[in-house]
Parts: structure tokens; C-alpha cells; sequence
């Protein structure tokens, strides 16, 4: 990162689904690699889809320099140790090629009628997970705690948040920040106070790394209803993908990033400057306001497309929170971040264009922004 804030270079990662068959998991993350992906993450919700890391042992042996890890996993499904053992024994077996994204638990919480851990308790699960699989010795209810057998091993430890204090704690303790919505001004707000945190905290900003992730669907038109240009990057390479069509595919994720902003506009209140006494930290309207229609939502469809529960979500909401249209806009978009300091964008291929979706980025999107800046080899 530049002394301005702006990041050096942008990653590229994919967020994947352990849908079965696994094997087609396997191969969506072996092409994402082929054609430049740096990262691959995946959901973590084992009653939703399979079971992520058992996949992500397959992933790393099919694939040669990529980093996986969960998008996100949490402490409380998972008891911290055993998930420091995993990644430590992933890392003996594959070289250090693993991070974990963790938060205070969503889908794979809810669906078991359980609740997000506390903010302390992620705290807490993000020093221990660094430090037992980073070949440290850790302090855990009351005893020392280490892995003799991985003393060379690291996997850096981002942090899942979208409210205050969830973003200080990501600022505070996380070796990177994960902020699952792609809307500019957001990512703006949230990068400044993750970076306040950490400062307030002793660390140099710079340290953390800032990852935006949202789904992306490359189309034949943009946003104005204008077709795309012709030719490599026309209707023939992407099968005749429709704007609409695309919004319809990725409405799903407006659903997901309601639950997280209702409980925050619950917390908080729901504008900037608002919550109790109407002196609670400032949340941007343009995280709030779009949930005012929101009813209800079935975990059963969690991050699908075609989730029945997302009928509040607009397709000018979309355009904000997620890259769709032609490849120059997510071009302009991806360089948007990166000039905001975001270090990695992963998008999310939970629609019916995976693999052309891949393709428009290694083939146009990827080269277009490297041109422009630079993006890892």
C-alpha cells in the first residue's frame, strides 16, 4: 500500500459453494488459477452445503500457488483449536498456501437455531487460531497451548465485519479485513475506520490487508440498457448474458447483506449519527436505508439465486453493492477499489455463469486492470 492509501497492486479471488459434486469445485478453483486467481475461499455452512475443508485439501493438491480458505468460518460450530490443527496440518501438506476468514457466525450458526459469538469471543478465537497455527504457543482457558509438529507453520487470519465495532476489532487484531458489498462509499467508510483501529492500536494501517467481496456477472449491456462492445468481449463470448438477467442472478447477495445491516440498523440505529440516544457511532444511510423493505428471510436459500426473500433488494442496490455489466465496468469498478486501498477483490460465482465468468476475467477484466495498475503474476 502507497503512502496515499492506495493499494500497490489487486489481487483477484473467487468465492466458491461446496455444492456437490465436489469435484466441480475443485475444477471452478483449478480454472480460477489458470486464469490468474490468486485466492480461493469458500462457504463455510456444513449443513447447507458440504463439508469446505475436506474440499479445500483436494483444492490445494489440484492446484499449484493459489491461497484458500473459508469465506467465512466462525468459533462457534468450530472449536478454534481444532481449526488451528487443520490449517496447520494443510500447510504441512501443501506449503503455507491457507488463510482463514472468520467472523461471529451467520448461516452456519442460524440454521441450528444457534447465535453469532460475541465480539470478545472473535477476539479472542483470532489470536488463538494465528498463534497455534502460526507455530506459536497460545494461552486457552486457563492452560498453554502449542503444536509441536508445525513450528514453521503461518496462515494470517482476516477478519469478517460490517458494524463499528466489529470493524475497530478487524483494525485491532485481523491480519486482513474481509467487507462482503462492493459500494464505493462503503468501502470507504469501512477501510477508514479499520484503519483508524489500528492505528488507535499501535499497528501500522498498512499491515491490514483490505478484501471486498461481491458477486460479479459479466453481461452483454450496461447499466444504461447500451449494448457492450463488439467483438472478443460481444454477446458470442458470454452466451448472450442480459442485464436483467444477471441482476435476477445476483440478487441473492442483497438478502445475505440485509441480515448483517438489520442487526447493525437494530444495534445502531439507521442512519449516520443515529442509535441510542442518537449518539452511537455514524453508519453511512447508504448501508442502511435499503433494508426498510426487508420482511423475513429463509436460511434454506441463503446465498442462492432465486432466493424468494429478496424482493427488497433494487436493482440500483445491486449496481452498488455488486460488478454488473460489460467488462468495462467492472474494470472501472475494480480500479475504483484500488485506488480506495482494497488489496483483493473475491468475487462470488453463486449464479449460472461460472465459468464464463472466469473467462471474461482472465481473458478482459484481469488484463484491462493490470494495464491500468498491476495485479499479481
Amino acid at each position: 500500500m502507497t503512502a496515499a492509501g492506495t493499494a500497490e497492486r489487486l489481487d483477484l479471488g473467487v468465492v466458491l459453494q461446496t455444492n456437490p459434486p465436489a469435484w466441480r469445485v475443485v475444477d471452478l478453483a483449478r480454472r480460477a488459477e489458470l486464469h490468474g486467481f490468486s485466492h480461493v475461499w469458500t462457504f463455510d455452512s456444513h449443513l447447507l452445503w458440504q463439508e469446505p475443508f475436506v474440499i479445500h485439501s483436494q483444492i490445494l493438491s489440484a492446484t499449484h500457488r493459489v491461497t484458500v480458505g473459508p469465506m467465512v468460518t466462525n468459533p462457534s460450530t468450530r472449536d478454534v483449536t481444532v481449526t488451528a490443527s487443520l490449517f496447520a496440518t494443510l500447510n504441512d501438506m501443501f506449503g503455507n498456501r491457507t488463510v482463514c476468514g472468520i467472523g461471529r457466525g451467520d448461516s452456519a450458526v442460524r440454521v441450528t437455531n444457534g447465535k453469532p459469538v460475541t465480539l470478545a469471543e472473535l477476539r479472542a478465537a483470532v489470536t488463538t487460531v494465528r498463534g497455534l497455527a502460526g507455530g506459536q504457543s497460545v494461552e486457552y482457558h486457563g492452560t498453554t497451548l502449542h503444536l509441536p509438529w508445525a513450528p514453521d507453520s503461518r496462515t494470517p487470519v482476516w477478519v469478517a465485519a460490517y458494524g463499528p465495532r466489529a470493524l475497530a476489532l478487524a483494525g485491532e487484531v485481523g491480519d486482513g479485513f474481509i467487507l462482503q458489498l462492493a459500494d464505493p462509499d462503503i468501502v470507504a467508510w469501512s477501510i477508514d475506520a479499520v484503519r483508524q483501529a489500528a492505528e488507535r492500536a499501535g499497528r501500522d494501517p498498512a499491515e491490514v490487508t483490505i478484501c471486498v467481496a461481491a458477486p460479479a456477472y459479466v453481461t452483454d449491456e450496461a447499466p444504461s440498457g447500451t449494448p457492450a462492445g463488439t467483438g472478443g468481449d460481444g454477446p458470442a463470448h458470454r452466451g448472450g448474458r442480459s442485464l436483467a438477467h444477471a441482476y435476477d442472478q445476483c440478487r441473492w447477495f442483497g438478502g445475505m447483506v440485509g441480515n448483517h445491516v438489520a442487526e447493525i440498523v437494530a444495534r445502531y440505529g439507521a442512519g449516520e449519527g443515529t442509535g441510542t440516544g442518537g449518539d452511537g457511532p455514524s453508519i453511512p444511510r447508504a448501508l442502511t436505508d435499503f433494508v426498510a423493505g426487508r420482511v423475513d428471510y429463509d436460511y434454506n436459500e441463503h446465498g442462492r439465486a432465486g432466493n424468494t426473500h429478496t424482493a427488497f433488494v433494487s436493482d440500483e442496490i445491486l449496481d452498488r453493492f455488486c460488478l454488473v455489466g460489460p467488462p468495462e465496468r467492472h474494470v472501472e469498478r475494480l480500479l475504483e477499489l484500488k485506488a480506495l486501498g482494497v488489496d483483493q477483490f473475491a468475487l462470488y460465482l453463486q449464479h449460472d455463469a461460472n465459468d464464463e465468468t472466469l473467462q471474461a476475467y482472465g481473458e478482459l477484466v484481469r488484463p484491462a486492470v493490470q494495464e491500468a495498475g498491476r495485479v499479481r503474476e
